[in-house]
């Protein structure tokens, strides 16, 4: 089983001060609790940008803000006017020039004012919101939700919490505030679940905020698990089979079994010669695909072995010859099984 959560995209009109960093001084002051330390009472931080600059006189908390993002003046940084949060966006393209290598992304100066109106776009899955609001602290707004995401917390989700979150979830998306990004949710051996599943998945697609459900199985008509025989086409039932899009799959022929092989060797990196592809692929046809792709890796460990680095048909054959496949080692088990079904 794959999963992919589903996401929600919250896009947020909020005021910030913008620009490159011209000036950061701490201002202290004598240490109110008595002693000899002094302590930071705020923190002036000049801002430029393309139509202007200004400073401003911020509270000490925003500089523990300022210090964690290690700002440094050349930065160009942006502070939400609400929350005080700071964020780091790179180094100003000014000193581009100032060495020959380094690890540092530059970005132009903001345009436009320093304190302006900008819109921030935030993606966050459904999980993180049921985690960060299994106990709630601050605000029920979707923002407040999104800002207990930095604070785990190990507790129980309960169904009543994921349906509360699921209400305001939507919402926002009524009000256009969000826009949710499906996910996608992949179940092989489908035939695998019983009712009771199929149940809980028949009443989870009517959900709004559902994932893409992909379902895979190589089952024809079978007995759905967990009834009393009542069978359906790949042991699904049919109230479910209906609302799906079924996607026919077909076995490989030669050609398709060559191209794969080509990929595979090239992301492995083994060299193969057209004799040698044109062996894996018939090995493929005959027997599986799996076993073909499987015998590269060995047949380039014999190439090497004897100061080769491309793969022969020879490499290939002798492979075959060490490993045989599934069906073949069922046939030799049914064939050579004894007394108390071991191998004679």
């Amino acid at each position: 089983m794959g999963v992919l959560g589903t996401g929600l995209r919250v896009k947020e009109t909020k005021e910030v001060y913008e620009g490159e960093v011209t000036d950061l001084t701490p201002e202290e002051a004598e240490n109110p609790l008595g002693g000899y330390g002094k302590t930071i009472s705020h923190v002036i931080v000049g801002l430029k940008s393309g139509k202007g600059t200004k400073k401003l006189r911020l509270d000490p908390s925003i500089y523990e803000s300022i210090q964690k993002e290690r700002v440094a003046i050349g930065d160009v940084i942006y502070i939400e006017a609400n929350t005080g949060a700071v964020k780091r966006v790179g180094r100003s393209d000014a000193y581009a020039t100032e060495f020959d290598l380094e690890a540092e992304e530059y970005v132009p100066i903001p345009k436009g004012e320093v304190h302006k109106k900008k819109e921030i776009v935030q993606d966050v899955t459904l999980h993180d919101l049921d985690v960060a609001n299994a106990r709630p602290q601050g605000g029920q707004d979707i923002m407040s939700m999104m800002g207990q995401l930095t604070k785990p917390k190990k507790t129980e989700i309960t169904d009543k919490l994921r349906a509360e979150i699921n209400k305001v979830v939507e919402k926002y998306i009524d009000q256009g505030i969000a826009e949710l990004v499906p996910g996608v949710l992949f179940i092989d051996e489908v035939h695998m679940l019983d009712i009771e599943c199929f149940t809980y998945l028949n009443r989870a697609l009517e959900s709004k905020i559902s994932p893409i459900v992909i379902l895979a199985s190589n089952r024809g008509v079978c007995t759905i698990r967990g009834t009393d025989g009542i069978q359906a086409a790949h042991g699904v039932p049919t109230d479910l089979l209906g609302r799906l899009l079924i996607v026919p799959t077909y076995p490989y022929g030669a050609e398709d079994i060559k191209t794969i092989v080509r990929i595979r060797a090239r992301t492995e990196g083994l060299d193969l010669d057209d004799t040698a592809i044109d062996a894996v692929a018939a090995i493929g046809v005959q027997s599986s695909l799996r076993y073909s792709l499987q015998l590269m890796t060995p047949a380039s460990v014999i190439a090497r072995s004897v100061g080769r680095t491309k793969i022969e048909l020879g490499d290939i054959k002798e492979c075959q010859e060490l490993f045989i496949d599934a069906s073949t080692s069922a046939g030799l088990v049914e064939m050579g099984s004894g007394a108390g079904g071991y191998i004679s």
